[in-house]
């Protein structure tokens, strides 16, 4: 019980800071600009809805971009419904809405449902953004709510299994709302 009260209080902590910072929604098909995807290698099997791309997989919508060793898309109709990455690790970048600075996630695992409107980072996740650090072994990210959770992994003796944050202080020159974000963010 001791170990899963540390965990809700470190999921927590995250969610809080992450939700001044997090990034805009990922991949849209209601965007006005297409998904671009280059690969070494590709397989579309248009009956199930599914195109699986592998070698050095580039992915990229307007300046959100995501690069792994396999990305795999899935479709229904004309909507893409989920994206699943692997790499070593797969990596994720997205500017910050104002265009200072950028987001910059990586793990062993990226997944994005359009359904659940969430980014997924899992085994050895790691999201940075303008000196801020967010570390765990799975990151939920919530695209509309702007909330992140993080669960630690299992322990071990070289401490893994918790959530680590880096938060860096406001800087003064912003402009804060009423719910403490900045307008940068």
């Amino acid at each position: 019980m001791k170990q899963a009260n540390k965990r809700l209080r470190g999921a927590l902590a995250l969610t809080f800071a992450l939700t001044l910072t997090g990034p805009a929604a990922a991949f849209s098909l209601d965007s006005d600009q297409p998904i671009r995807v280059s690969a070494d290698s590709a397989r579309l099997d248009d009956g199930q809805g599914i195109a699986t791309y592998s070698g050095d997989v580039e992915l990229v919508q307007g300046k959100t971009r995501l690069t792994a060793d396999r990305v795999v898309l899935y479709r229904s109709g004309n909507d893409l419904n989920r994206v699943e990455a692997t790499g070593s690790p797969a990596r994720y970048q997205q500017p910050a809405r104002d265009g200072s600075g950028e987001t910059d996630a990586r793990a062993l695992s990226i997944k994005w449902s359009a359904s659940d409107n969430e980014l997924t980072f899992e085994r050895d996740a790691i999201i940075q953004q303008n000196g801020n650090l967010f570390r765990g072994e799975v990151i939920h990210y919530d695209t509309v709510r702007r909330v992140v959770t993080a669960e630690g992994g299992s322990e071990t003796s070289s401490g893994r299994g918790r959530v680590e944050m880096v938060i860096q202080p406001r800087s003064t020159s912003k402009k804060q709302g009423s719910d403490g974000s900045s307008e940068s963010q």
